[in-house]
């Protein structure tokens, strides 16, 4: 639930992005209220990586579960702020500073989900199917997105232009505030995992092997893998899973509640290949995922995108095929990071090197895209893929094989 109340989140923010340009920008210029909208977007994965450094740290010195639990009572603040957050008509640039502070909350708290939830469903796992449950990670991340994204097209259908400028775009926060709540009433009831109680009840571990700083330096190959790997898939997933639609809309001016249920079909696809291709990883390795996701990423980049026209069928199969690929790899992310770092770090070296990621490739994917495509610059943004994903395939040879690891 607080998995996918992260990924709900930050769908919402995308699709919903042109609203929320129109309330909490000066509305003269909508393009460049449209680009304002998603710096806010990009600002937040800022906030990420100290989310993970502070959250990692929390979680590896005072457990997981109650780093689970701070973590998602911030993004539910977040979120309600947002719903309720007053317009730019009403308030002027407080309306965009408001949301910038919402966003910087979110931000802190996702850092630390990611550090937490990663290393959390990790350590509960059969080493022999880690992979299968690390999928049930980003199971629930894009049923929330498919979630997010069904409410945009249910809402868009059902509701006047005037209506969603009003009120309706408001909906998904308040809704996204309440499934927080919902989450941490829950999460009261999670227990700890083994390996941490193991890692803190043995009496070699003193209070130096805890260190921060000193963990992350020891485990720095670990932690420059994360980020290699990492850059180049959050850059392709953010491109086709998140902003896909958006950009469909905003560059190809193709209808809005069209668009929106061709993403659901595609999400059905790529949520229904995740536990397959986690499956897949436990026999065959992590290795030859990542490579056929990084690889396959790289070929695709440039038919995909040249594939989308003025047909909504065309952004349909782009999307599938991409989330196919995108399966291969996000599938078995959770347990490949908790493979590479030791039980006393492992929160926070996935945390702090995930979130370092995804704030300057993922987060930023959003504005590049759409920035260079009005510029007449696609080019570059699909190169810059392409580059990103083949860093990725070169970490992924050079990384050990961590297939049925145990954690320690």
């Amino acid at each position: 639930m607080g998995n996918a109340l992260e990924w709900y989140d930050w769908n919402v923010y995308a699709v919903f992005a042109p609203f929320l340009a129109a309330e909490f920008f000066k509305p003269t210029d909508s393009f460049s209220a449209l680009l304002s909208t998603l710096v806010v977007f990009a600002v937040g994965f800022g906030m990420r990586p100290i989310g993970g450094i502070l959250f990692g740290w929390f979680a590896d010195r005072h457990g997981r579960r109650a780093s689970l639990l701070l973590s998602v009572a911030l993004a539910s603040a977040g979120s309600l702020l947002i719903g309720v957050a007053p317009s730019y008509s009403s308030v002027g640039v407080s309306a965009s500073v408001l949301l910038l502070l919402a966003r910087l909350l979110q931000g802190l708290a996702y850092g630390g989900e990611i550090a937490a939830s990663h290393t959390y469903i990790s350590e509960m796992a059969p080493p022999r199917r880690r992979g299968l449950w690390s999928s049930t990670i980003y199971v629930s991340g894009v049923s929330a997105v498919i979630i997010a994204t069904l409410l945009g097209a249910t809402l868009t259908t059902v509701l006047t232009d005037q209506q969603m400028g009003s009120w309706g775009w408001r909906v998904p926060f308040l809704v996204g505030g309440v499934l927080g709540i919902i989450t941490l009433f829950l999460r009261r009831t999670m227990s700890e995992t083994p390996s941490y109680e193991h890692a803190q009840a043995a009496e070699e571990q003193d209070r130096s092997s805890t260190s921060l700083v000193r963990g992350l330096w020891k485990n720095r190959a670990a932690a420059l893998r994360v980020i290699g790997l990492a850059s180049g898939g959050t850059v392709f997933f953010y491109t086709w899973v998140t902003a896909a639609p958006a950009y469909a809309i905003g560059v190809k001016h193709l209808p809005a509640s069209a668009v929106l249920w061709s993403a659901v079909i595609a999400l059905t696809v790529l949520v229904a290949t995740l536990p397959l291709a986690g499956a897949l990883s436990d026999r065959i390795g992590r290795r030859p995922s990542l490579l056929m996701f990084t690889l396959g990423g790289a070929a695709v980049t440039y038919p995909l995108n040249h594939l989308i026209q003025d047909k909504v069928w065309q952004l349909t199969l782009s999307m599938s095929i991409a989330g196919i690929l995108v399966a291969l790899g996000t599938s078995i992310l959770p347990a490949y990071l908790a493979e590479l770092f030791p039980t006393h770090v492992r929160a926070s070296g996935i945390g702090v090197s995930y979130s370092i990621a995804v704030a300057l490739c993922g987060g930023t994917a959003p504005y590049l895209q759409t920035w260079l495509a009005s510029s007449g610059r696609e080019h570059l943004f699909l190169g810059y893929t392409i580059a990103l994903m083949l860093v990725a395939a070169v970490v992924t040879l050079v990384s050990p094989e961590t297939k049925g690891k145990t954690l320690e």
